[in-house]
């Protein structure tokens, strides 16, 4: 009994380990979707705004506020950036690009594991908005 135990109990560290480490490949997720339209999805959320002046510059620097948050890949010069929202206690990754489109941002957040988000990804997208709105 305690044999199987210890397997289990391996087993779960192992996969929060694999979860916390696992690195970002760049060609999966610095990408948006073919079709780009405001949206909740079950495991994630699209956001399309208006590009005010700057606004790409500013809603950059809110994001990178965030805590947990880093970016994977691109830079506010080549319009796109995509960055990586770890979960405070497992670590759980959720990636989120943004993208300067003509006179529109998209936003596209998303998670990398499971199937649904239970809306954290609406929320912190809808969160960065208001902060956007706000005036940062």
């Amino acid at each position: 009994m305690k044999l199987v135990l210890g397997g289990v109990i391996l087993l779960i560290v192992a996969g929060m380990g694999y979860i916390r480490l696992a690195p970002g490949d760049v060609e999966r997720w610095h990408v948006m979707p073919d079709e780009v339209t405001e949206q909740t999805l079950p495991g994630g959320a699209i956001r399309v705004i208006p590009s005010a002046d700057g606004a790409f510059e500013r809603l950059d620097a809110i994001i990178r506020t965030t805590p947990r948050t880093h970016v994977l890949a691109g830079t506010p010069d080549s319009g796109m950036i995509t960055y990586v929202t770890r979960s405070a206690v497992f670590g759980f990754p959720d990636y989120t690009t943004l993208r300067r489109a003509g006179d529109q941002l998209e936003i596209y957040g998303r998670l990398r594991f499971g199937k649904s988000d239970l809306g954290v990804n609406a929320t912190r997208i809808d969160g960065w908005l208001m902060r956007l709105r706000q005036g940062g």
